[in-house]
């Protein structure tokens, strides 16, 4: 049941994220670029978004190097904590939850990832 538990993990993280990557090749990374220029940081940074939010979580969910995987995931949402929470990190959203609910999720839940590894179920090379 453990290798289940961490396959069950890898899918929602790794799925859900997806969504997310899947979104920036349709509609393009320009609010990225936008977060990035309102810091003075070069824009090709946010192409980085690409692997995060994509390659990464392809990755996860096959069972691909999940530690790895994991750990540029949780870089990812760091940054993306970063730029678009900064100024109010500690506020509270439209309906009292934390405003940085969703990506610290996904922050912590691919440490966790990447401590217990992703299990047997998958690919392995």
């Amino acid at each position: 049941m453990e290798e289940w538990g961490k396959f069950l993990l890898r899918l929602g993280v790794g799925g859900l994220l997806l969504f997310h990557g899947i979104h920036k090749i349709l509609y393009g990374i320009g609010g990225i670029e936008a977060m990035l220029a309102a810091r003075s940081l070069p824009s090709w940074i946010g192409y980085g978004v690409y692997i995060g939010e994509v390659l990464a979580p392809i990755a996860l969910i096959v069972g691909f190097r999940s530690r790895i995987a994991a750990l540029v995931i949780a870089f990812n949402m760091a940054v993306a904590i970063f730029l678009a929470y900064g100024e109010n990190l500690f506020a509270l959203g439209r309906f009292g939850g934390w405003s940085i609910e969703t990506p610290l999720l996904y922050l912590v839940a691919s440490l966790a990832i990447a401590m217990i590894g992703g299990g047997r179920i998958g690919l392995k090379w």
